[in-house]
Formats: C-alpha cells, structure tokens, sequence
C-alpha cells in the first residue's frame, strides 16, 4: 500500500503569451498528498494550482518533471487509477429542469455505477431530502454538492477539488467544508486547492503552499504554522501617543517590525516577548498589556507569499 496517494517531482510546464512571450506556470513542483484526509493546496491567483492539477488528471501534458498517484506514473498509466480519482475542475453540466436525483442516475447509467449508489451519495451530501427538486431550483452551494455527490458515484478513493467554494455565500461555504471534512473522515482523500485560508485552516489535515509554480511549505497545518518562525506580540504602553511612537521607536532600533493600530503596538521579530517588556523598561517605559499573537495559516500564507503576483490563475 503506497504511503502517499500524490507525488509529483521536478514538475514543470510553460506557456506560451500570444506575443510569443514563454511563462512558467508551473516549476519544479515538489508535491506529497498523504493517504486520507484533506490536503490543503494553497497559493495566490496564478501560482500554478489549476495548471498542477490539470497535468495529474491528463488534461495538460507536463515539460518535465514525474506524477504518481497511488504508485502509479501518470499519465502514463492514468487508466490504471482513474476509476479511483474524483475529480471537480471546471463547473460540471447538469440539466436544469432534470431533478437533482434524475441527473445522477442519468450519470451513474452512463459511467456504469449501480443507480443505488444514487441515493447513497445524495445522503452522503447532505441532499437526500432536496433529491426530487429540480437542479435549477438549488442554490449555489447545494449545486456544488451535488458535484460532490456525482464524483462519489464510483466509489473514488481520491477526490480533487479546485477552489470549491468560489462565489459561494458563508452558508454554502460552510456545508463545502462539512461535506469535505465528511469525506476525509471516511478515509478518502481529499486534495482541495483553495486561497480561502480560514476555511481550509478549519478543515485540512496537511497543507501545501506553492507560489509561483514551486513549492514554499508543506506539512500538517500545526507544523508549517509553528515553522513559520513567525512571533507577534500585541503591547499597549498606554493611550498617550507620544509614548506609543517613542516605543516604537525604541522596538524598531533593536530589530524589530512595528505597526501600530489603535492603541496598541504589534511587534514582530522578539526573540522572547519578555525581551520587549526590557528594552522599553531600560527607557522607563513600562507596558500596561502584553498578549502573544498565535499565527494562523493566514498569517503564514501571507508571509510566504509576499512577493507572488496576483495574475490569473495557471
């Protein structure tokens, strides 16, 4: 049994503009997926992640570089595995007069799945009760499970999602995150790419990073949080401004980041959080609060990828 469900090494491919200009989408990707849960794929508009995805299921053709999934090279040997792969890349079609129940069976007759796994999925989903309503009829979110469901027809040990809960409201975002965090307690895997950060936080098992076509962190969501090296503490001095610009000064000519917002100072870069209570005591300034920050995935992210455009999507 192989340890991981994806690994791709050296991957690489390039584009080229309608001028002629080459763009590198994607470079010396260096991706593992471990088997069951959900893996956090995670960048900025145009780091690669569609672009990576597209070359594991055989849509793109990669300029170098090797995939597996499931130990197996694709997509050489793609047809080995794909009965495994669920996969949402691009908004699935379905008939809007058809009921939600009606458009699967109509799937699963053509794909050869058992129409009882129609009802099965539906529950699975959480659409069990809303089946018979017509497909025009469902809001944004539940169209998106029902994409879930029609993925789930054949059993896939493996589901990819790419960016799942675009312009969905908080409600359809929030039954997006049940739904997936369902599977991957199921024992599937579930590979989502995103740059909703506060979502996957709350339902990823593992993240990957990536900017500009390469890998930045990866990891469980506690690791590439605590490795960030990132440490933030909130300081109030007081509330008379002379002695907040004073500290900041001080806290900036020993090294350190400082912002201020409110009247609160938030410094980055203390080795300890005491050292800044004694740099500004040693200038007879004395801190009235001193609360430690916890970064999140956001947080990280934003650090990882400062220097990353905002372009399209590769």
């Amino acid at each position: 049994m192989p340890d991981l469900a994806i690994r791709t090494q050296a991957l690489r491919k390039t584009y080229r503009t309608r001028r002629g200009k080459r763009v590198v989408a994607v470079q010396g990707l260096d991706l593992e997926v471990p088997i069951g849960g959900v893996h956090g794929f995670l960048g900025p508009n145009g780091s690669g992640k569609t672009t990576s995805i597209r070359m594991l299921l055989g849509l793109v053709r990669a300029d170098a570089g090797t995939m597996t999934v499931f130990d197996q090279v694709v997509p050489d040997r793609l047809q080995d595995v794909v009965g495994r792969i669920g996969a949402i890349v691009e908004s699935p079609k379905f008939f809007p007069t058809f009921s939600g129940r009606k458009n699967l069976e109509l799937l699963a007759d053509a794909i050869g799945a058992p129409r009882t796994r129609v009802g099965e999925v539906l529950a699975e989903t959480s659409l069990n009760e809303r089946g018979k309503d017509k497909f025009k009829s469902y809001s944004l979110g539940m169209k998106q499970r029902l994409a879930i469901a029609a993925t789930l027809l054949k059993q896939p040990d493996l589901l990819i999602f790419d960016e799942p809960t675009n312009g969905l409201d908080p409600a359809g975002i929030r039954e997006i995150r049940e739904t997936m965090r369902s599977l991957g307690e199921q024992g599937r895997t579930v590979l989502v790419s995103s740059h909703i950060l506060a979502e996957v936080e709350q339902v990823a098992d593992t993240v990957s990073i990536i900017g500009h076509g390469r890998l930045l962190a990866s990891g469980t969501v506690a690791e590439v949080i605590g490795g960030s090296g990132k440490s933030t503490v909130k300081v109030a001095i007081g509330e008379h401004a002379a002695h907040q610009e004073r500290a900041a000064s001080i806290l900036t000519a020993a090294g350190m980041t400082v912002r201020a917002e409110g009247n609160y100072l938030f410094v980055d870069g203390a080795e300890h959080s005491a050292e800044v209570t004694r740099r500004l005591a040693q200038q007879e300034l004395y801190v009235s609060e001193l609360i430690p920050v916890r970064a999140d995935l956001e947080s990280v992210f934003l650090e990882l990828t400062a220097d990353e455009g905002l372009g399209g999507e590769q």
